[in-house]
């Protein structure tokens, strides 16, 4: 017979903080935004756990590091109220996401690749078209120029921005390395040595991380999926004495 952890021996919420290094503050605002299941309370009022809620808190902390706190608070919640589907289809679209910052960065890798010193010309881009091009607003290039991530001239007649073959370059890398989670004040000085140095070479620290990073949250998705999977098992498991 499977061991029921729902009638198992009882924890205080101190007993439960300490395991993870938490706060017994912590462990209440947990179970109160429904990450743990509802405490029961003794005759005076005080909380007891279970190592059911324990299962549940190593859940919780396994997952957030690769779903995030948000999602990883959602996938619990939802575990909690019996909606397992919900909670699998939170967890598909977090390893959607993963699939698609992998793209993200071997788009970017790709362009790197095919970047070449791009000769003075006149260019005959101007914003409107190259923010359909990309998908984003007019405004944002402008803000992109501003962050010095993007160096348009202007035409001496019109005043319009012009944006020439190396402006375009410059720019569909911008957007590659904001789709992949980049701020624009890290952007700047790498755009700023490719652009003076007609290399890639500069960017290459820059995707190693990036690479790191996403590595580590495949683990951590792994690992996480482990722990919500024993999580299943205990909330499965039958109360002792029950007839099967």
């Amino acid at each position: 017979m499977r061991k029921n952890l729902q009638a198992g021996g009882r924890l205080r919420p101190v007993d439960l903080a300490r395991r993870h290094g938490l706060s017994t503050q912590a462990i209440r605002n947990y179970e109160a935004a429904g990450v743990l299941p509802e405490a029961e309370r003794t005759s005076h009022g005080y909380r007891t756990y279970t190592p059911l809620h324990a299962s549940a808190l190593n859940a919780f902390l396994a997952l957030v590091p690769g779903h995030g706190y948000a999602t990883a608070t959602s996938i619990m919640r939802a575990v909690n109220r019996d909606a397992t589907a919900e909670a699998l289809r939170l967890i598909d679209e977090s390893h959607a996401q993963l699939l698609d910052d992998r793209r993200t960065l071997q788009a970017v890798e790709a362009a790197l690749r095919d970047l070449e010193p791009v000769p003075a010309e006149r260019g005959d881009t101007f914003v409107g078209p190259l923010s359909r091009r990309l998908g984003i607003r007019p405004a944002t290039l402008r803000k992109w120029e501003r962050a010095g991530v993007v160096q348009p001239r202007r035409d001496p007649r019109t005043g319009y921005r012009v944006y020439s073959a190396a402006d375009i370059r410059d720019t569909l890398l911008v957007h590659q390395l904001r789709r992949g989670g980049h701020l624009l004040e890290q952007i700047a000085p790498l755009i700023a040595q490719v652009r003076s140095a007609g290399g890639v070479a500069p960017l290459e620290s820059t995707l190693r991380d990036w690479r790191a990073r996403l590595a580590a949250r495949s683990r951590a998705m792994l690992s996480g999926a482990a722990a919500l999977d024993a999580y299943l098992d205990c909330r499965a498991a039958p109360v002792d004495g029950a007839a099967g």
